[in-house]
């Protein structure tokens, strides 16, 4: 073997040790297969995870609605979105662009009557990122350990000049990481509201405003988009710790409040012919001829007849020689799976079934506090 003393021209790259960086977070296989790690805190289950969020939307679209929406039911406990059951906690709102009258009455709408919860800090003012923004958050943090959520209305106000000489995606990138190494130093879901671009796209990624290095950084992304048809919009999410999906909302305009919709987005984001149709047969044991459709939704015959008929050449529906139509997951002749009968409760059996009457597609939020690996302040 040639070394460096029988080869003067040749040196050790890296023998001082104290000048060569190191490897951080290094596992071999066996040992991370075998470690346990706590599992994520959900501000919201199944939406919003600790980490970094990028809530995305068109002006106007209801982003501050939905954001101080989730901000209330998160402090006080409850159901976000009408639907979703979440622990309570401390949060934080930055109201970037709001005065405190503008946020008084906009809460006043959605409490409806309901006390204001002590859990909720507000504040319409906060330095940027890079002259101490994330430094006034971590104090806020610091003084508030079981905190649950933080939602930044706009990231704008808040993430700073970009660094001299930074490549635009270079730039996303380190903002969202900024605001990252928060969220992951205390366990904690931040929220950035973000806008979109005024081009449409159908990838929904493509349409945050700015470089893909936003949503490349965040852990979370959501994109609130105006639907027609019955859904007032359609949140589409991606995210780490989430799987790729779509949800319809309604927005109840009296009260503020973004309501999520039960059941697929395209039976919400059809025509009303189109989605009571869909509804109805759907609900059914057995594949059905126009007529009964038309009497069971309360619409004129010739209209069901003719609207079955464009749905199944659009592969909505699935149809017969009979002329009878059914839905694409159970198509015409094949009847639905019987339930298994199930046996009653005993003393001796009740364990085995407890929990299963109330399991749904959304996890539920783990009851104990997780604790960031790193204490300390925030430096």
């Amino acid at each position: 073997m040639t070394t460096a003393a029988a080869a003067p021209h040749l040196r050790v790259v890296g023998a001082d040790t104290k000048t060569v960086p190191q490897l951080r977070g290094t596992w071999t296989a066996d040992q991370l297969m075998t470690a346990a790690f706590p599992e994520p805190r959900w501000a919201v289950p199944g939406l919003i995870a600790e980490g970094v969020t990028l809530l995305a939307g068109p002006p106007k679209v209801g982003k501050s609605w939905l954001s101080l929406g989730l901000g209330l039911t998160v402090a006080a406990g409850g159901r976000a979105l009408d639907m979703i059951g979440v622990q309570a906690g401390p949060v934080l709102y930055l109201a970037l662009e709001d005065t405190p009258r503008r946020l008084q009455q906009r809460m006043g709408v959605l409490l409806q009557g309901q006390p204001a919860p002590s859990n909720l800090t507000l504040a319409t003012g906060c330095p940027p990122l890079t002259q101490g923004g994330d430094t006034a958050i971590a104090a806020w943090l610091d003084t508030h350990r079981n905190a649950r959520l933080v939602v930044i209305d706009v990231f704008a106000k808040i993430r700073g000049n970009s660094p001299p000489g930074a490549s635009a995606y270079d730039a996303d990138y380190a903002a969202v990481t900024r605001v990252k190494r928060l969220a992951d130093h205390y366990g904690v879901a931040i929220v950035l509201v973000h806008h979109v671009r005024k081009a449409g796209s159908d990838d929904f990624l493509a349409e945050v405003s700015g470089t893909n290095g936003l949503a490349g950084a965040a852990d979370t992304t959501l994109v609130l988009k105006r639907a027609r048809g019955q859904a007032d919009a359609v949140l589409h999410a991606t995210g780490r710790d989430i799987d790729e999906t779509e949800y319809a909302l309604h927005f109840h305009a009296n009260a503020g409040a973004w309501q999520l919709l039960d059941g697929p987005v395209q039976e919400h984001t059809l025509g009303d012919t189109r989605g009571a149709i869909l509804r109805h047969l759907r609900q059914q044991e057995q594949p059905q001829p126009p007529k009964a459709v038309a009497e069971a939704i309360g619409m004129a015959y010739d209209t069901v007849k003719r609207t079955c008929l464009r749905m199944a050449a659009d592969g909505q529906l699935t149809s017969d020689t009979g002329g009878r139509y059914g839905t694409p997951n159970r198509p015409v002749g094949v009847p639905r799976v019987p339930r298994v009968p199930q046996p009653a409760f005993t003393s001796e059996n009740g364990t085995d079934h407890e929990g299963q009457l109330g399991d749904h597609a959304v996890p539920r939020v783990p009851l104990d506090h997780h604790t960031p690996e790193k204490g300390g302040a925030w430096a």
